[in-house]
């Protein structure tokens, strides 16, 4: 109360209010002496953080306008004091694709892969395999996956790896399970052509009636897939045959003059000449340049042995595996793909390839 009132009364009176201030910073020093300890010791100051590594340096792959998003295996090891060692900055991701082709003595694989995530798009490119081993047994239209390894000094490819197809659907297991029961009875197929390998000549029937042997297309690559009209399951037959459909329209230019695509039946006794002329219809095929073909049993069963695709009746169907083949200008088998898990896009590729190629 008597703080207050002073303060009041020397709202108004010039006189009282000095005292008043004197008296008050009297009180605060005496009162500063003491709660104050009379001898101050220096407080050490607080220590500088040490200085952060510097980040990974992005390979010139990745920071030329890509996203560095996708999966990073760390290198293991603490960071030197110095900065980055030799291992930081290693990326590796995971690549599933399809093989185009194989350059053996520059250590090299072309591949038409899905996209690579935080890296790259769907594309074709050459990879460097880590290893000469890595390529053994690689051919063109198998599908494989590998580790990209991605560092300051570049990239390479290492645990590459064929994937098999293994459908999970009716026809290519029975297909498969009959024709090991078949090779159990004693009546085994030939083996079939490698990549590499000459294809001999055979004699169809295509959509039009008109005989055509394999041999009167050399000098063309010929695409080949093999289907029956009547599959009854969207997933074979018919995807495969769209894709040829997709192919046909990115090579529109060159149908025709140095490439010819070619479909076969493997039921020719419901696939005659008529029903194939009205199947190919559908997908809009030019008989000069797509060829729909059926023949005799014998021709076909020769045919469908040469490149591996097996087939069965079934109550009405057709159990069968799935092949496409790319044959070059010279007869010789250049490409196999087994299944139906591949793109248009991956199949385009491989035929790309096969044209651009000198063989």
């Amino acid at each position: 109360m008597t703080v207050t009132r002073e303060l009041v009364l020397a709202g108004g009176q010039g006189r009282s209010r000095r005292p008043f201030l004197a008296r008050g910073l009297l009180a605060a020093l005496l009162w500063g002496l003491v709660s104050t300890p009379c001898v101050v010791t220096a407080q050490p100051s607080a220590p500088t953080p040490a200085p952060r590594p510097a980040p990974a340096s992005v390979p010139a792959a990745v920071s030329a306008g890509a996203r560095t998003t996708g999966p990073v295996s760390a290198p293991a090891g603490p960071p030197s004091s110095s900065g980055p060692t030799s291992t930081q900055g290693i990326q590796r991701h995971r690549v599933t694709g399809m093989v185009l082709s194989v350059d053996a003595p520059r250590r090299t694989l072309l591949v038409s892969h899905d996209a690579i995530e935080g890296v790259m798009d769907a594309m074709t490119m050459a990879f460097e395999a880590s290893e000469p081993g890595e390529l053994a047994g690689l051919t063109p239209g198998m599908a494989v996956t590998f580790t990209l390894v991605m560092a300051k000094g570049g990239a390479r490819a290492e645990a590459i790896t064929v994937v098999p197809y293994d459908s999970v659907e009716l026809d290519p297991m029975v297909a498969r399970r009959l024709a090991l029961l078949e090779a159990l009875t004693g009546t085994p197929r030939p083996a079939p052509l490698a990549v590499g390998d000459v294809v001999p000549d055979v004699t169809l029937t295509d959509q039009t009636g008109t005989p055509v042997s394999l041999s009167t297309l050399r000098g063309q690559v010929v695409v080949m897939n093999f289907v029956y009209t009547s599959c009854a399951l969207t997933q074979f037959c018919f995807r495969v045959t769209n894709h040829f459909a997709i192919v046909a329209r990115r090579f529109e230019e060159r149908l025709g003059r140095d490439l010819t695509m070619v479909t076969v039946t493997f039921d020719p006794a419901r696939d005659t000449v008529d029903v194939l002329r009205s199947y190919a219809s559908q997908w809009h095929a030019d008989a000069r340049t797509w060829k729909f073909l059926t023949g005799s049993a014998d021709d076909i069963r020769r045919v469908c042995d040469m490149f591996g695709v097996t087939f069965f009746p079934d109550e009405g169907l057709m159990n069968h595996s799935l092949r496409t083949v790319v044959i070059d200008r010279t007869g010789t088998l250049a490409g196999k793909i087994e299944g139906n898990e591949y793109s248009a896009t991956q199949l385009g590729d491989l035929v790309a390839d096969v044209l651009t190629t000198p063989r």
